[in-house]
């Protein structure tokens, strides 16, 4: 039976939890803003293994895929013990000497990245993983979340199945985008079309019109050599023509991830997975990453509105990205419409995916559609390609 030795100043969880017959403290870390349970066992290296993430709920007295609050300190599966001085099996109580030496690199690699302040030699202090007691061999094949092209095709050939046949192919135009990272995010998917309404008898979906736009700008920005994600994927969809857009409810996000079903949670998976990728190219010095939100607003059907932007109040980039679009929309209606008025505004709102997600980021809102005017802005395809093609002027100037 192994030997629990506690450390009284640090705070530690209910005795006998995973009934081991022994009381244990457990080391605790504060939730930064972003974080998911995913991202928060990755920075401490827990996430290959699924024992650590049913301690880590258990643990925590929380439900699978609830989300994190930043600034709250939450329990991790790593076991205070003392270290005796001598060995690390005599001071938890094992013979296994080759889980000693990965206990003893463990320490080393988070004192190497600064998650511990001192060496366990030196304060005494051993953090044993959760996985290392209950299940030390790896099981969880989660793919990194950040590819060096996310988009790309195996063979590398420039051809990308999310764009659909037709479109799949796509020749690099220019690499001025290399080494810059976009985030495209529709509106809703999945189980929550967003705002319906009828055109022609027919019914149209707010998170079709607003997927489609968003794959024409990805596409865009991967022609110039850009580092894009579409965070809400539909690999049966791709660049559609045509007026009507099939509402379905098959959308995913990025890795595959199901949408769940309530709407804060659905919300949190989206800017979990986005500030997880943006952490990754932050390390890898990446300094320019955007993420667009892309929706379709419902309004009374008698109000007309042109394109529409919001930003973060708490944001000064992203007010600037949203002042550059509204800008460039300007000068686009100015061009193309009949009378050159263009009424559409920048604003500050508090949203979640502007307040919780870590890229500069904005908010644009295409029309609305119950309005019969506002709905030919995004059912004719011609005018979804104007709205990608103006999109991307805006954001790349």
């Amino acid at each position: 039976m192994f030997r629990f030795f506690l450390i009284l100043l640090l705070c530690g969880t209910t005795a006998g939890l995973f009934g081991q017959g022994n009381s244990s403290k457990y080391h605790r870390s504060e939730a930064q803003r972003g974080d998911g349970v995913y991202s928060l066992l990755r920075r401490f290296a827990l996430d290959k293994y699924s024992c650590n993430f049913e301690a880590f709920y258990k643990l925590n007295k929380m439900r699978k895929n609830a989300a994190l609050t930043a600034g709250k300190v939450y329990n991790l599966p790593i076991l205070i013990y003392v270290f005796d001085g001598k060995t690390i099996r005599s001071s938890i109580g094992i013979e296994d000497w080759d889980r000693a030496l990965n206990i003893q690199k463990y320490n080393e690699a988070m004192l190497e990245g600064r998650l511990r302040q001192e060496s366990f030699k030196t304060d005494k202090i051993l953090w044993v993983p959760y996985h290392q007691l209950n299940c030390p061999e790896a099981d969880l094949d989660i793919p990194p979340p950040v590819l060096v092209n996310p988009e790309e095709g195996k063979a590398g050939d420039r051809k990308f199945p999310i764009f659909g046949p037709a479109y799949a192919y796509t020749p690099l135009e220019s690499s001025r985008l290399k080494g810059k990272v976009f985030y495209i995010s529709s509106g809703h998917g999945g189980v929550d079309p967003g705002a319906m309404a009828t055109r022609g008898g027919r019914t149209i979906c707010e998170d079709e019109y607003a997927y489609d736009v968003s794959l024409r700008l990805c596409r865009q920005l991967i022609a110039h050599g850009a580092t894009t994600y579409m965070v809400v994927r539909d690999d049966d969809d791709g660049i559609r023509s045509g007026e009507y857009l099939e509402c379905d409810k098959d959308e995913e996000l990025w890795g595959g991830v199901r949408m769940v079903l309530q709407q804060k949670a659905r919300l949190f998976q989206r800017s979990n997975i986005i500030n997880e990728l943006y952490e990754k190219h932050r390390l890898q010095g990446v300094k320019d990453q955007l993420l667009i939100e892309i929706h379709i607003d419902s309004r009374s059907r008698s109000e007309r509105t042109d394109v529409f932007f919001y930003y973060h109040s708490s944001s000064d980039d992203g007010k600037e990205l949203a002042e550059q679009l509204h800008q460039t929309l300007k000068a686009k209606y100015k061009q193309y419409r009949s009378g050159g008025y263009y009424h559409g505004t920048v604003s500050s709102r508090d949203l979640h995916m502007l307040r919780e997600s870590k890229p500069n980021s904005v908010y644009v809102e295409l029309a609305n559609i119950r309005n019969y005017s506002d709905q030919q802005r995004v059912a004719l395809e011609s005018n979804r390609q104007l709205l990608a093609n103006w999109l991307f002027e805006g954001i790349t100037k």
